[in-house]
């Protein structure tokens, strides 16, 4: 399994292997290990809403104690960082993805994009996925990020959320 099997599979399904939204934080961390949560959670407690709990690149916000949002977070020109029930061997894939690249894996296996206007504007282009709701946010890369393709939309977020 390589990272854009990981990016696609989750973009068609809105599922990233057994997490989903819905489940249980304590089943997600049975899954991953104990996350580390935002440090509101660490000042409010564990039953504000809202607010993430992180595993390197992967992220699972929380409302009720269930998962209501799953955020990958890739940082172009480096490696991978997610958990190895995520994608074994993270370290070893390069995170530098293109626009181009994940829209045409899309396309390969049917999954439908379009668009997403609401976060598409000045330097950063957005598309959802359907029917699995999945959102991908690409941008032109940082100063900090070493890429080749300095004038083109990288993935920086893929992520889906409950209302």
């Amino acid at each position: 399994m390589t990272l854009m099997d990981v990016l696609v599979d989750f973009a068609r399904t809105g599922r990233l292997g057994p997490l989903h939204c819905g489940m249980p934080l304590a089943e997600a961390e049975t899954l991953l290990g104990p996350g580390r949560p935002h440090p509101a959670i660490l000042m409010k407690g564990p039953d504000v809403d809202g607010y993430p709990y992180a595993w390197g690149g992967l992220r699972l916000v929380v409302t009720r104690r269930a998962v209501s949002g799953v955020w990958i977070t890739l940082r172009p020109g480096s490696a991978a960082n997610l958990p190895p029930l995520v994608l074994p061997d993270a370290g070893e894939y390069e995170a530098t993805v293109l626009r181009e690249e994940l829209t045409t894996a899309l396309d390969n296996v049917g999954c439908h994009h379009e668009i997403d206007p609401v976060l598409t504007f000045d330097e950063q282009s957005s598309i959802r996925t359907r029917p699995a709701d999945v959102c991908a946010v690409f941008s032109l890369p940082g100063r900090d990020e070493c890429v080749p393709h300095r004038d083109r939309h990288h993935l920086h977020d893929l992520h889906r959320h409950t209302a």
